[in-house]
């Protein structure tokens, strides 16, 4: 065990930063995780949360005593709150709600106001993140932290983050591997490393699969923290000031499925706890060591520990219900049961026509409505069930009309089973219902009929 001097700090800022790098030694030698987790709040999110209160204390955006009042996944809101205790600030956090519990229960815990508001709704709408934190900045005098947009957020990773893993692989790295959020963290550093190496250093984001940066739909995906969801309702998809997508050489895609297993193997084979956004980057990372030649030297940042997520992707049950694949021992599981669903059934946005609806002829009698026409749809977005059987016959009744929307004829969403979870645990969760979603990796695979399950 290596022994050496104890820093000693006159506040729990001083802490913040240089974290080490540590070597994936089982699962890929070639590559290093920049441990930023070891901050104080646990997440890389300390450093921006600290220097955009810096610049905004010189600029006198900031007045002493004052409020602070940012929107967030959470991260950036523990750093915020551990800087607001030590300088004497209130601070007022919003979350979407697919925040994890953990994180809300931390900000709490350190005297955050914490304000819930749904996730998956268009930019423009009041009740957007960003929205409510800046009507309640305007409202209550605060200043609004904006770390998509505020040029402190990349600046803290450019003057920090980028030089520490410079210095620690003394100059050695090849590709350099972050998650894309708000951008600030590959941006601030990705910047640093190209310039210091003079352009060698190739810089690579890791993006959820159907995050916007990567190419995909925007629908939702779940892994925390990361990617760029837009609602099908979004008038105009901004990207945050804090992402410079030219620092990048490219930015691969990564699906919830890969992002989460890959976590729980690095649990499991490394003794690192981290979140699903790190299994994401380090998902990248692998891709790269796969390619990588003997001299080449990966550095993933891995933005945060498992312990605040322990609720989600460390729990079983969480990660058996949304249809992801986990071992377990027990009685048969449904896919056990009732063998390889039907072809999934598109989504159908809840704006369209009885017309419509009928008119693309799959042969599905159930099929879930949301706010996109997409296949197979994401179960976060599934608001309604149309019988489209029965919607047929009141068409040829006469009782429905082609022109009608179809918001008159959709009922409450179906229950939503995993096909790995076990049969017993499939019923009980069907209760009454004669039929339920059934889920792969999150998303609505096809229709699982209670019968099914009791033969």
């Amino acid at each position: 065990m290596a022994s050496g001097e104890v820093d000693a700090f006159d506040s729990v800022l001083d802490a913040i930063g240089g974290t080490p790098l540590i070597r994936l030694a089982r699962i890929a030698p070639r590559v290093y995780v920049k441990a930023e987790f070891l901050n104080p709040g646990g997440s890389v999110k300390d450093r921006a949360a600290l220097a955009m209160v810096l610049a905004a204390e010189r600029s006198g955006a900031l007045p002493p005593g004052g409020l602070i009042v940012e929107g967030t996944s959470g991260n950036t809101g523990i750093g915020l709150a551990i800087v607001a205790a030590q300088r004497g600030y209130r601070l007022t956090v919003v979350v979407p709600d697919k925040t994890s519990a953990e994180k809300t229960a931390i900000l709490r815990a350190y005297g955050a106001e914490v304000v819930v508001t749904p996730g998956a709704v268009a930019r423009e709408d009041p009740a957007h993140v960003r929205q409510v934190a800046r009507r309640l900045a305007a409202e209550r005098g605060g200043w609004l932290a904006d770390q998509y947009d505020n040029p402190a957020n990349p600046a803290a990773h450019r003057e920090t983050t980028g030089p520490e893993i410079w210095r620690q692989t003394r100059g050695r790295i090849t590709h350099f591997v972050a998650g894309i959020g708000t951008g600030g963290t590959v941006s601030g550093a990705g910047a640093y490393l190209k310039e210091v190496s003079g352009g060698r250093v190739r810089v690579v984001g890791a993006d959820p699969e159907h995050s916007v940066y990567s190419g995909g739909d925007g629908s939702p995906y779940l892994v925390e923290s990361i990617g760029h969801y837009r609602h099908p309702d979004t008038a105009e998809d901004l990207w945050p000031q804090s992402y410079h997508r030219d620092v990048l050489d490219r930015v691969e895609a990564v699906g919830d499925r890969e992002s989460i297993l890959t976590a729980r193997r690095l649990a499991r084979e490394e003794g690192l706890l981290l979140g699903a956004s790190a299994g994401t980057a380090v998902a990248v990372a692998l891709r790269l060591a796969a390619e990588a030649g003997p001299d080449d030297v990966i550095v993933v940042v891995v933005p945060d520990s498992g312990r605040s997520y322990l609720s989600k992707y460390y729990d079983d049950d969480w990660v058996l219900r949304l249809g992801f694949p986990v071992e377990q021992a027990g009685g048969p599981t449904v896919s056990d049961v009732i063998g390889p669903l039907p072809p999934a059934p598109p989504g159908l946005p809840a704006t369209a026509s009885v017309g419509e609806a009928l008119a693309d002829g799959h042969p599905a009698t159930l099929r879930p409505v949301g706010p996109r026409a997409s296949g197979p749809p994401s179960v976060a977005e599934v608001t309604g069930t149309l019988d489209v059987a029965e919607l047929r016959l009141m068409l040829t009744a006469g009782v429905a009309r082609p022109a009608d929307p179809i918001a008159g004829y959709v009922t409450d969403p179906l229950p939503a089973i995993g096909i790995g979870e076990s049969r017993e645990a499939a019923l009980a969760r069907l209760g009454t219902h004669e039929a339920a979603w059934g889920l792969v990796d999150g998303r609505v695979a096809g229709t699982i009929h209670k019968g099914q399950l009791e033969s």
